[in-house]
């Protein structure tokens, strides 16, 4: 495996771990599942507060939303593997970008 590979596949794995935590930290302390309606509350300051909470939450969301649509609603097998493409290319950018302020702050070599 080449070094970017394996820099590609780290930075995805860091990704959706990061997503879980932070998704699963938000489900401890409020005690429900965080989402995408925290965007529907107008122009108020939490609004734009879960903004970058989102950016990096979605991942975790998005497979959450469709494995659970998958059981429950039966869609398609394409819908499916489309929403798995697209949330492991968003996992694994901010996966990159976590990486990179990790390695700017001195913490990581």
């Amino acid at each position: 495996m080449s070094p970017e590979a394996l820099n590609a596949l780290f930075a995805l794995c860091i990704g959706f771990a990061l997503a879980g935590a932070l998704a699963n930290g938000y489900q401890a302390l409020v005690r429900r599942p965080a989402g995408f309606g925290l965007l529907q509350e107008g122009a108020a300051p939490k609004t734009f507060a879960a903004v970058p909470f989102l950016v990096f939450a979605a991942p975790f969301i998005i497979m959450r939303n469709t494995l659970r649509g998958s059981r429950i609603e039966r869609r398609r097998v394409e819908f499916v593997m489309m929403a798995t493409v697209l949330s492991g290319f968003w996992s694994m950018m901010s996966g990159t970008f976590f990486l990179m302020t990790l390695r700017a702050a001195g913490l990581l070599a």
